[in-house]
């Protein structure tokens, strides 16, 4: 998932905005308590993401895929007074995890949790989104981007996760890898889809930024 080595990471964290004490106890708990903590944002990207929701200043807000609510916190950095964020995730067992942290911001009465499959809730919400963080099953984001672009305003960002698979896009693809396939798949839409501009970040494990004309 790192393709720089652990001192570069660890200067890139020095010289870049700290992390939120909130978020620190975040990040603790949830390496401490809950499976595959490697799937948190962490602190760099976390920045990231904080730095392009204040860039965009968002009203709507969807996020697919919440685990522990890490990036959904970051996201919220940005929002507007009037804001609200919607985050989707099929792990019941972690609802309660997220939602003590998200009423521990500021922004708790903001956040709306849904619980099932994406491709099942997404056409239920009846909202225009100016921020889109796509990080759940790589299967599925080839549906979720053609189910999101139709909902996003002018000018919205649509963010992807994992967009380099810890570099296995540039591996000779086993026939049973299903997330590879569609990630060289999805890759490539980004790049040629007339209804959005792109630019792929190396940041963590790959970072697509998607602007909707």
């Amino acid at each position: 998932m790192h393709f720089i080595s652990q001192e570069l990471e660890d200067y890139i964290e020095q010289h870049s905005e700290n992390e939120p004490e909130l978020l620190a106890k975040l990040n603790k708990e949830t390496y401490q308590k809950i499976l595959l903590p490697r799937m948190l944002s962490g602190h760099f990207q976390g920045r990231v993401l904080s730095m392009l929701s204040k860039l965009i200043r968002p009203v709507n807000i969807l996020e697919i895929g919440t685990y522990t609510g890490y990036a959904a916190l970051c996201l919220c950095e940005g929002m507007q007074e009037n804001g609200q964020l919607h985050t989707i995730d099929i792990k019941e067992e972690l609802v309660d995890f997220q939602r003590k942290y998200f009423d521990a911001s500021p922004w708790g009465k903001q956040i709306f949790q849904h619980l099932g499959e994406a491709v099942n809730i997404i056409p239920d919400l009846d909202l225009k989104f100016d921020l889109v963080f796509i990080d759940a099953d790589k299967e599925n984001y080839l549906n979720y981007w053609e189910m999101i672009v139709p909902k996003m305003n002018k000018g919205g960002i649509i963010l992807s996760d994992n967009v380099l698979w810890s570099g296995k896009i540039l591996d000779p693809v086993h026939p049973n890898d299903v997330s590879t396939k569609v990630l060289l798949e999805y890759n490539q839409l980004l790049k040629d889809d007339p209804r959005v501009e792109t630019v792929l970040l190396p940041i963590r494990d790959g970072l697509t930024v998607s602007r909707v004309l």
